[in-house]
């Protein structure tokens, strides 16, 4: 097992940086954290991405955040979409390797929405998701969102310039009649969910909270 803190992730391209934590408690499953555009700027360290894991780890969960290609110490470029999918195939196989059994939680923020999404809905590792900014006005190819059959949260500003509100419920209701599905819109809100950052961590802390305690008593 790797220690908490930076480590390296094998890859076709060389490695992947990425950022390792264990919660305090006992250990309740992995989270997986994918971050946005890298073109945008979009790393591991990005405040979203950071509250995310952050909430993740207090329902007790083992999160990781990583850079995809091309981005800090990672190797390798940028790939507009199909090698960042690889990527998350490549994390989602250290973590399983690591951590072999553990239930994984996948998050991600604007296109690590969009990348991790679709790998995530068809890996069996992954029990559960979470869409983050879910950019469906930039990417107007969400349908295979429709087909899924895990628990999806998504949580939205309702002015986010990448998802209007009226484009993300058409997306929600689609995918709510096949799965459960929640969304949390907050208010006055934008993309990076600046003023709201506290709240979203505690959404997705709830959440996942919620759904862990549901599959331990199910069992």
């Amino acid at each position: 097992m790797y220690p908490k803190g930076n480590i390296k992730i094998p890859a076709a391209h060389g490695h992947l940086e990425a950022i390792l934590k264990e919660p305090k408690g006992g250990v309740r499953g992995v989270g997986l954290v994918c971050h946005p555009h890298p073109l945008g700027g979009g790393t591991m360290h990005n405040k979203v991405v950071y509250r995310a894991a952050s909430g993740m780890a207090d329902a007790g969960l083992i999160t990781l955040r990583f850079n995809f290609r091309g981005v800090g110490n990672s190797t390798g470029e940028h790939d507009e979409g199909d090698g960042e999918r690889q990527d998350v195939r490549d994390v989602l196989d250290f973590l399983s390797a690591n951590y072999p059994g553990e239930p994984v939680t996948l998050a991600g923020f604007s296109f690590g929405s969009r990348v991790g999404t679709e790998v995530a809905m068809h890996d069996e590792r992954v029990v559960r998701m979470i869409s983050i900014g879910t950019p469906v006005d930039k990417y107007t190819d969400y349908g295979y969102l429709k087909e899924l059959t895990k628990p999806i949260l998504f949580v939205h500003g309702d002015k986010d310039e990448f998802g209007s509100i009226p484009n993300l419920n058409e997306l929600v209701a689609e995918v709510s009649t096949h799965t459960d599905t929640k969304l949390v819109v907050f208010p006055n809100c934008g993309h990076f969910f600046d003023n709201h950052l506290t709240q979203l961590k505690d959404a997705i802390h709830d959440w996942v909270l919620e759904k862990i305690t549901e599959d331990e008593r199910a069992r």
